[in-house]
């Protein structure tokens, strides 16, 4: 039989190093975007603040989130839990791909 706890457990972990690695890609948009908002002072720079901004809340938020579950182990011994974490894991990840993009353009 397949050990929930186990594979819920491993799902978590990596969605948090992946909710991690998002949160440090995005602090570095926003120190990026500060530096040219104060150069450029420029609306759409702003408007690249507040949603870098709000996509950082929103990461560190899920990935406090998922730490606090896993410390709780809602769900860990479920089949449900798999199907909770993967979509959780998937959103984190499709984020980190995006992300990645953005911080390549960004950049150039």
């Amino acid at each position: 039989m397949l050990n929930l706890v186990f594979l819920n457990t491993t799902i978590i972990y990596v969605a948090i190093v992946v909710g991690i690695i998002n949160v440090g890609l995005l602090l570095g948009l926003v120190y990026f975007y500060w530096g040219s908002y104060k150069q450029l002072k420029s609306k759409f720079t702003v408007g690249l603040l507040y949603f870098t901004g709000i996509l950082l809340a929103q990461n560190i938020l899920v990935t406090v989130g998922l730490a606090v579950l896993l410390t709780w182990g809602k769900e860990l011994n479920q089949l449900d839990g798999v199907l909770h974490y993967s979509i959780l894991l998937s959103v984190n990840a499709a984020q980190l791909v995006a992300l990645i993009i953005l911080s390549k353009i960004t950049y150039e």
